[in-house]
């Protein structure tokens, strides 16, 4: 999972170079919380579309890793006389 988000990082920005500082500060967390917990906050931080330094620190540092991403619970959709839609903009 690491070396996927790596990859969407650099992906993500307008120059590759742009990326590399931030790929490698997240690398460097390994030396710190381990090879295993950061393969589970990589995989947290794709879930959640944070893909930057910061988020992947405070993931860690939050032991958040070590917790499963909730899920959204599954509405239906409103379906109420005052909601106009799409066919009301056009």
């Amino acid at each position: 999972m690491l070396t996927l988000l790596v990859e969407k990082i650099i992906e993500g920005r307008p120059h590759p170079e742009q990326g590399y500082r931030s790929c490698l500060g997240i690398i460097g967390l390994e030396r710190r919380f381990g090879a295993e917990r950061l393969e589970a906050a990589a995989l947290r931080a794709l879930e959640i579309q944070a893909r930057n330094y910061p988020s992947v620190k405070s993931i860690l540092e939050k032991g958040l890793d070590k917790v499963p991403v909730p899920k959204s619970p599954d509405r239906a959709p409103i379906d109420h006389s005052n909601i106009r839609g799409s066919r009301y903009y056009n």
